[in-house]
């Protein structure tokens, strides 16, 4: 009989320290979602970081460009850089001048690229869609923006121009790069060959 009773006392004892134990450790995963929240911010951070200084550098090369214009009085006019490159890898230098220009603060908006041999691969899939939407992609001005050469004209000016000459007529070729120096606020960025690019544009190379 005295066993009886003292084996619930030893039982409540035992499962009393055990029951708040487990109640203790139930609210210690709760607060798991803290890591949550703690780990938004930092995809966060490499996206609206990049994207904010953005709009400064636009305006930095805005004004940068402001007293260019003033200069083709004096035939200055852009910026003119060559990047050499044969007609087969103008058009991947032409996409390495992109990413440096982005990866430097240039908005995307900012740059045009023309083609003067096979369209761009941008273009061409975009063009599947109908010349309607894919020049309203160039008048949203909010990407870079991929053309032949040939639609130059259509083009409006923006401050970087950048040119890939792989291939195409020679006549086209000639008519092309003074057309997009023309329409390059700031700079324009040829890749082809220095010395055909110097005799058309008549600048030292």
């Amino acid at each position: 009989m005295p066993l009886i009773p003292e084996e619930p006392q030893i039982h409540e004892s035992a499962q009393g320290p055990r029951v708040p134990a487990a109640g203790r450790t139930a609210p210690t995963p709760r607060p798991v979602p803290g890591p949550r929240s703690a780990a938004s911010p930092r995809p966060g951070h490499p996206g609206p970081g990049p994207a904010r200084p953005t709009p400064p550098a636009q305006r930095t090369h805005v004004a940068a460009a402001k007293p260019q214009p003033s200069r083709p009085e004096n035939r200055s006019g852009p910026q003119v850089q060559v990047i050499p490159a044969p007609a087969d890898g103008a058009l991947d230098a032409a996409g390495e001048a992109v990413d440096l220009l982005l990866d430097t603060g240039r908005a995307p908006g900012d740059v045009l690229v023309l083609t003067t041999g096979e369209q761009h691969p941008w273009a061409a899939h975009e063009l599947s869609f109908g010349e309607t939407a894919y020049w309203a992609q160039h008048d949203a001005r909010d990407d870079v923006f991929y053309a032949d050469a040939a639609a130059l004209g259509r083009a409006s000016s923006r401050p970087v121009v950048v040119v890939a000459l792989n291939g195409g007529p020679d006549g086209a070729a000639a008519h092309a790069l003074p057309a997009a120096m023309q329409k390059a606020g700031a700079l324009l960025i040829v890749c082809g060959d220095p010395k055909w690019i110097s005799a058309v544009l008549g600048i030292g190379v």
